[in-house]
């Protein structure tokens, strides 16, 4: 594959997706100015003061055949640099780093081998990774603009992503398809490090098995992409010692006092619009009832409880 400028590539498909969409962007930006000229040229020479009569134009076999072979040409060839940049996409690695991607409202989550969780992509450099991609929700879409790679994310199904980094930093992880009211909020960093570094890093990670198995049902049905657990208002309130918190709710638009206990906190998870509190919106959260078994909706306010106001 030929390099029109030396950009330095942050990842292996970098190269080809530059090519393909240098040379469309070419190809095109010549027919904008070429057919724009010719329009020009029309006008004039073809105005109706020169004309005042009209007159029948006849066909002509070879304008046809022109106007069809050269633009099936030029098609052919931007499928074919289309084709040789997508095609090492699809041919992933035997021993690639599996990383298990979850999409959802509106966050990223990565599991590493070993149960291991984090909420930023930290890669080895010079090592080539597979992204295997779900979502509990929505349709969502992975873009790593740095290492021109982008999959879509679709619930029920798993997509497949892999690259090799090559160049160390950060890059941002943006979703490119609306997901919902805080699509623009949900991103995320590449950061890619030496091996030493990343070794150390993974070791430094807690296994999934030993957080909190309230916590652990909680990320699996993505309530932390609405509810934060430090405080930060988002979509719905934080859950950060919201056991025993007085709040106003509204019930079919009636303000009412509540404090937060266990009842509350279950039918806020079954029947999240019966008691909105108040400064956030009806219609948002979905019932999780039949969606979430009884006995984890149960460890989930377990859960909660244990949750203290720093």
């Amino acid at each position: 594959m030929f390099t029109f400028y030396d950009p330095q590539y942050a990842s292996n498909m970098a190269e080809g997706v530059d090519a393909a969409f240098l040379i469309i962007f070419g190809i095109s930006f010549f027919f904008l100015i070429g057919i724009t000229a010719v329009m020009i040229w029309f006008i004039i020479r073809y105005h109706h003061k020169r004309h005042p009569k009209a007159v029948q134009i006849k066909e002509s076999f070879a304008l046809e055949v022109t106007w069809t072979v050269i633009p099936t040409i030029l098609v052919m060839i931007m499928f074919y640099y289309g084709y040789i940049a997508f095609s090492p996409m699809r041919d992933i690695p035997a021993d690639a780093m599996v990383v298990k991607t979850v999409a959802k409202m509106w966050s990223w989550e990565f599991e590493y081998p070993g149960n291991k969780l984090s909420t930023e992509l930290i890669l080895p450099i010079n090592e080539p990774v597979v992204l295997e991609m779900t979502s509990l929700d929505v349709v969502h879409s992975l873009f790593i603009s740095a290492f021109r790679v982008k999959e879509d994310v679709v619930p029920g199904t798993t997509h497949y992503m892999w690259f090799i980094p090559e160049r160390l930093g950060n890059y941002e992880i943006l979703c490119t398809e609306y997901c919902g009211l805080r699509h623009s909020f949900m991103e995320s960093v590449a950061r890619v490090v030496p091996r030493e570094e990343f070794d150390v890093w993974l070791a430094s990670v807690p296994e999934a098995t030993n957080m909190d198995e309230g916590l652990i049902i909680m990320r699996q049905n993505a309530c932390s992409g609405c509810h934060s657990m430090d405080g930060t208002k988002l979509v719905g309130p934080s859950f950060q010692g919201i056991y025993g918190k007085a709040e106003t709710v509204l019930i079919d638009g009636t303000p009412a006092e509540i404090v937060v206990d266990s009842a509350y906190l279950y039918r806020a998870i079954v029947d999240p619009d019966y008691e909105i509190v108040e400064g956030y919106n009806k219609g948002l959260m979905k019932t999780y009832k039949g969606v979430i078994p009884e006995e984890d909706i149960q460890t989930i306010i377990k859960f909660l409880m244990t949750l203290q106001k720093e």
